[in-house]
């Protein structure tokens, strides 16, 4: 058989038409107990393109876990043509304490590459880069908005690639946000090795929201449909609205600290002076309105109760795609 025809991954050898459930072991607890991260390939009889869709890099970030559940629950992951390989949580150990890093206090998507002998997170990212990422033709990683922020459906992608902005396109997340590669994160290091990479935020940690859910999964099908690997059971529908692309923006941010609400829904598009929030003590003293400094649309707020002074609280496009 030629290289194309079987999948060699983690020590298994998976032919076309077969499926499996391979363990990705990073290492074991202090109790001896082993930590495996399950990996669910699919493979069609008909060779093709193999898409990697992972999720939960931080462990707090279950919205991205809830997508690619998802994916996987309604058999979307099971391909006409290629390969699907799906990583649901890679940050195991994140995820089972509701925490966004590893035991060892790293970010894991600040340690990319990776290295063999370092950090747990950094061993990890490195066995992730080597083990499997060299397989991949495309990666749709999903990640949720931090802490108590709430980020719209997005797609965030470097400028200049013309295949990324096609991707991201066929997506359709309401929002599309050119930003630039951040040092050592996973999406840089698929960059850096030529593997073509959308990132999908939205929604915020601790929780899972069904509109958002709803975009991922939607997303995922489109480009699956658009890569002629999608099975034929599935619709595939068009975005309801148009994309918007995000070429600048800036974070609004508390003038004080106190009792902070939003008086504006996610994606709302606001004039410059609009009154979009409102800044209060526990007294019934003093209400502060926060008021929009430019025309654009609000593609993240913070949704935590109590803020304070210097906190980001709105995500405000400056600059727009002609």
């Amino acid at each position: 058989m030629s290289k194309k025809e079987v999948l060699h991954i983690l020590g298994e050898k998976i032919e076309l038409g077969e499926s499996a459930k391979v363990s990705f072991n990073v290492a074991k607890l202090h109790t001896q107990n082993t930590i495996d991260v399950p990996v669910i390939i699919e493979r069609s009889k008909k060779p093709g393109p193999t898409v990697l869709i992972t999720a939960g890099i931080h462990g707090d970030e279950v919205n991205g876990v809830e997508i690619v559940r998802q994916i996987i629950a309604k058999g979307i992951n099971k391909p006409k043509k290629g390969t699907i390989i799906c990583i649901p949580v890679i940050n195991v150990f994140g995820f089972i304490h509701m925490d966004r890093e590893f035991p060892d206090g790293r970010d894991l998507n600040r340690v990319f590459p990776g290295i063999k002998g370092g950090s747990l997170a950094s061993r990890v990212a490195f066995k992730l880069v080597t083990e499997i990422l060299p397989h991949a033709d495309l990666v749709l990683d999903f990640h949720t908005g931090g802490a108590d922020r709430f980020n719209s459906a997005q797609v965030r992608i470097i400028k200049g690639e013309k295949i990324l902005d096609d991707l991201a396109k066929v997506f359709g997340a309401p929002f599309v946000f050119y930003s630039k590669n951040i040092n050592k994160s996973f999406r840089n290091t698929c960059y850096k090795l030529g593997v073509p990479i959308l990132l999908f935020e939205g929604g915020k940690s601790f929780h899972i929201d069904n509109t958002v859910t709803n975009t991922g999964v939607n997303g995922a099908k489109r480009v699956l449909h658009y890569l002629d690997m999608l099975n034929r059971k599935f619709k595939v529908s068009e975005p309801k609205k148009s994309c918007v692309y995000i070429t600048n923006s800036r974070w609004i941010r508390a003038n004080y600290s106190g009792m902070f609400k939003s008086t504006i829904a996610i994606n709302a598009e606001v004039k410059k002076g609009d009154v979009i929030g409102n800044i209060t003590d526990p007294y019934g003293s003093f209400n502060h309105f926060v008021k929009a400094p430019n025309d654009g649309y609000i593609f993240n707020i913070n949704e935590s109760p109590i803020i304070y002074q210097g906190d980001a609280i709105f995500h405000i496009t400056t600059k727009l795609k002609s």
